[in-house]
Parts: C-alpha cells; structure tokens; sequence
C-alpha cells in the first residue's frame, strides 16, 4: 500500500501558483472585480482577519495566501496559525493589509481553497479522534475532486491521517473487476507478482472464501471490502498477521470505530475528500 507518513510538508509552490491562477482566471474574466473597482477609491488601503467560525482543523493557508499575493504582491499576509491547527470559533487564522480593491479581488478565492480543506482536514481529524485507542490508521482514497487530488490529500495529512496511493501509477491495486477480467483471484495475483517489479500490490475481496484464496496466492496487503466487523474480525484471525489489512466501504463517524476494533491496520474513507462539509471562515474589515 502506497501510504504516506504523518509529516506534512508544505505543497509545492508551482502547484499553489498555478491552482490559485487558474481559479482567479475564473473569477475575474478580462474585467477584474467591477464591484471593488466601483465602489472603492483605487488607493484606498485596509486591514482584513480571517476568522473561524466554528470548531475544525485548518488547512489550505498556502493557496489563500498565494491568491492575495498574486494581484498584489505588495499586500501583506500574516499568519496566526499554522495548517493542522485546532479551530475554534472566532480564532484569527491569518490578517491582511493593503490596497483594499487587491485584498477582496482575492477574497473569495482565499477562502473557498481554505474552507474547502479545512472541511477535508476537520472531517478526517474527527474520525481519527473516533479510533484514537486502537491502533488503526485512516486513509483516503482516489475519489477526489479533478485537479485538486494533491491539495485534498494535504488537507486528509493536516487532520492526522495517511494516503493511499495517488493515482494509477504508484501502486497495484487489484480490484473486483481486474478480477472478474483476470480469470480469478489467484490468475490476478500471479499476473500482477510477475510484473510488480517492486511496486505495492493490493488485493480486493469481499468474502472470506476469496480472503483465504488471496492470502494462499501470496497476498501480501488485502483490502477488505464492504464487510461487517464480525467478519472484519474473523478475517484478522485468519490473517495470523501475514498481510496487511485495510477495511473500506460505508465508513462513517457511526461505523468507524467498530471497524477499527476489528483490529485492521488501515481504514480507507473516500468521504474524506467527496463528501466533507466546507468549514466556515469568514473575512472581514476591521474598521475600528
């Protein structure tokens, strides 16, 4: 299994550049922000914070920066807080000052990268919290927004859990209808062992007939797929720790910590990254 560790490094700069370009392009067009530029005199400056607005994990300070950077560079951003920080209401998360048109031609870009990845980060940091006394780890999945798959894995890291691998091509991921296509559970494996050439090979089953075929074909990650915890638990002692297993489907805060007394290694959660509730931040002029 392609997993991450828990550090979390900052995002490649080329990537923020082009994913906030791209999503001012959107916004502004050829004309910019009419409204500012109608109702604000040109060199007229202000003082704006970033607030929470209710408890979560923050993510996404990069892109919020890097949008109001890139109409003006001249404006200033400060950070109070830091990406994987708790949340809660009313906390400042970052000022800014400068030429007022700059700072709100940007604002709504800001806050939409960074409510959209705190959403991520507070939705997966709750469910690790669920499952804090076993010694399951969540993931995510490939099930992410087009063109944002490396930001929404940053925001699964910035509350506290792992990714699975990021595409096609880091990992072998043997999936039903692989399967169905290969001839067999055993006719996959073989085929995919002879041309690993070092590369993870996971393995999906959803019974405990096909676990036990995998596991005699030399499976060495399992994902088991959809199954009830009584049965989670029935294939953890068939297991006898010969591979590594990671339980998937219907995880939510209602099942997760079940699954994770199973005694699985993995949880993956595809509704970390298509499901997660944007967090509310909001920004504001501080005319005092």
């Amino acid at each position: 299994m392609h997993i991450i560790t828990d550090d979390l490094p900052p995002l490649p700069a080329a990537l923020v550049d082009r994913l906030v370009n791209e999503a001012l392009a959107e916004d502004w067009q050829s004309n910019g922000d009419i409204t500012s530029q109608a109702v604000i005199p040109p060199n007229a400056q202000a003082h704006a914070i970033i607030r929470a607005r209710e408890l979560g994990v923050l993510a996404g300070l990069d892109l919020a920066e890097a949008a109001f950077r890139a109409h003006d560079s001249d404006l200033t951003v400060t950070r109070h807080m830091h990406d994987g920080d708790r949340l809660t209401a009313d906390d400042g998360v970052a000022t800014i000052t400068g030429n007022a048109q700059a700072l709100l031609a940007a604002e709504r870009v800001a806050l939409n990268y960074l409510g959209h990845l705190s959403g991520i980060a507070s939705k997966t940091a709750q469910l690790v919290d669920l499952i804090g006394h076993t010694r399951a780890k969540i993931c995510d999945t490939r099930k992410t927004t087009p063109g944002l798959r490396a930001v929404e894995k940053y925001a699964v890291r910035a509350g506290g859990a792992a990714n699975h691998r990021f595409g096609l091509y880091d990992a072998i991921l043997i999936k039903d209808n692989h399967i169905a296509v290969a001839g067999g559970i055993a006719a996959a494996l073989k085929a995919a062992q002879d041309k690993a050439d070092g590369v993870p090979i996971e393995i999906e089953v959803d019974t405990l007939a096909q676990f036990e075929e995998a596991l005699a074909g030399g499976a060495q990650i399992v994902l088991l797929d959809n199954m009830a915890p009584d049965m989670l638990r029935q294939a953890v002692e068939l297991n006898r720790g010969r591979a590594v297993l990671e339980a998937s489907g219907r995880v939510n805060e209602d099942t997760v910590v079940a699954i994770a007394e199973s005694g699985v290694d993995y949880i993956s959660v595809g509704a970390l990254t298509h499901s997660a509730r944007t967090l509310d931040l909001g920004l504001d002029i501080d005319i005092s």
